[in-house]
């Protein structure tokens, strides 16, 4: 690693830490020439994880999107952040546990709306209803009698 002061590469190692929030990893270096300390963050490298649409077109990854979803089918409910950030999390952990580098949208919306259900049963059909794309009032009875089973 070269120093960002002095562009000389004897430096070395001094502290390691993991930063829990991005899976990286937090290295506090120190310059053998200069003396001077600096920062780096080590990030596993992988290949984009992509998702496949219902019209069949290819996207990456994003986990906005599922986030995004999952606070509009929250809204108003009590339902903590924290709780929506920890069922995004498992959602992740879910779709990156897979061996495949696809994904189809409909399995990413069936993992949210499982893990939505046992979090909260209105907010599981209000999410239901955008991403079932329910039509009509019976569609929307169906998907309330088989909650209530």
């Amino acid at each position: 690693m070269k120093c960002p002061y002095c562009s000389q590469e004897n430096t070395r190692v001094v502290d390691s830490r993991p930063v829990d929030e991005d899976n990286s990893i937090r290295r506090r270096r120190v310059c053998d020439d200069c003396g001077r300390r600096f920062t780096t963050y080590e990030k596993i490298e992988s290949i984009p994880l992509m998702v496949i649409k219902k019209d069949q077109s290819r996207e990456k990854y994003n986990r906005e999107k599922i986030t995004d979803g999952v606070m509009r089918a929250c809204h108003k409910r009590a339902v903590s952040v924290q709780q929506m950030n920890d069922l995004v999390n498992q959602v992740e952990i879910e779709i990156f546990n897979r061996e495949d580098k696809e994904i189809r949208s409909s399995e990413i919306g069936e993992m949210v709306m499982n893990h939505l259900k046992e979090l909260d049963q209105v907010a599981y059909v209000r999410f239901a209803s955008v991403y079932r794309e329910f039509k009509d009032a019976n569609t929307f009875m169906d998907e309330l009698k088989k909650l209530l089973q």
